[in-house]
């Protein structure tokens, strides 16, 4: 005890060996848990909403009305924008975590512009062709060698007589970048008995799907011998290239076609319609996954970056 200093009540000053202490670290700053909800959920909130008005009905049934909500998100998204760009000038004169507003105006400009083009390509992919054959009619029991292609100008999805199949006797491709393939649907007895029809109005479409000589065709579902329906070609920017296939066809096979109703060969149409919808919401399921999970892992590590700033 000889010689040894007085604490005066301040142990902290030295250390029982009359030693300074090691300079603490600074304190980690507290998490702002209000702003890390915020910036998880607001650009998730902007995702979803984009995305299936991009997706859904609303963009089919009223584009414009689809056109207007993706605007008015858009001006939310420029708002947080100003937001942020007031707290980063305003640091000085008391803003806290500044940084925050950034990050919510980054995510939510990200997720728009996810949510906007991925929308569109749902659509236009899958959602679009089940609308646009959904709101045609339904035809069953179709003899293509007594029914005309001018009455069936209003079809979605037709349904054969079941001794109707394909011709690909017949088959023709034309090429112009891509192959269009074309075979028309006949009735009756195939090979050298075939029935002749007075005019092929009816014919299976496909992209890349035959050689474009001979009977080289393998578009669709035609090696199935249950397969008799069709659904309705909706590309309009396709059928001109299909028309002169057909064309091609009447040439070589000395046949008509007065007029010709394009259709993708299908064992069960109303199947096959419904596998659109189901692959557009499947997308629009795993896009909304998938941009969830990122959308937490970026504020996760936001969140550990901004607690070790020092201000």
């Amino acid at each position: 005890m000889y010689g040894s200093m007085q604490s005066n009540g301040n142990l902290q000053a030295f250390d029982f060996q009359g030693k300074m202490p090691f300079t603490s670290r600074a304190p980690r700053k507290a998490l702002n848990s209000i702003a890390i909800v915020t910036c998880f959920c607001l650009p998730l909130l902007i995702f979803e909403v984009v995305f299936s008005a991009q997706t859904f009905s609303l963009h089919y049934d009223s584009p414009l009305d689809c056109a207007v909500l993706c605007c008015m998100v858009l001006a939310v998204v420029f708002l947080l924008g100003y937001f942020a760009y007031s707290a980063t000038m305003r640091r000085t004169a008391g803003v806290l975590e500044p940084e925050w507003y950034v990050f919510a105006f980054a995510a939510s400009a990200l997720a728009w512009l996810l949510a906007f083009g991925l929308g569109q390509m749902n659509f236009e992919v899958n959602m679009q062709p089940f609308y646009d054959v959904n709101n045609l009619n339904v035809y069953k029991s179709v003899n293509p060698a007594k029914i005309r292609g001018q009455q069936m100008m209003d079809a979605g999805r037709i349904v054969f007589t079941p001794d109707s199949h394909l011709d690909v006797t017949k088959a023709m491709g034309f090429q112009n970048q891509e192959k269009y393939c074309v075979a028309p649907v006949t009735v009756g007895p195939t090979g050298p008995n075939a029935t002749t029809l007075e005019t092929y109005d009816f014919w299976a479409v496909g992209l890349n799907c035959c050689s474009g000589h001979g009977a080289d065709y393998h578009c669709g579902d035609y090696y199935k011998r249950k397969a008799s329906s069709g659904l309705r070609l909706m590309r309009e920017e396709e059928r001109p290239y299909y028309r002169l296939a057909v064309q091609q066809a009447e040439a070589a096979h000395n046949i008509r076609a007065m007029h010709p109703v394009f259709l993708y060969w299908v064992e069960d149409a109303n199947t096959e319609l419904f596998t659109f919808q189901d692959e557009g919401f499947k997308y629009f399921l795993l896009g909304s996954f998938c941009f969830c999970c990122v959308q937490l892992f970026a504020v996760m590590i936001a969140s550990i970056i901004f607690s070790r700033m020092n201000f």
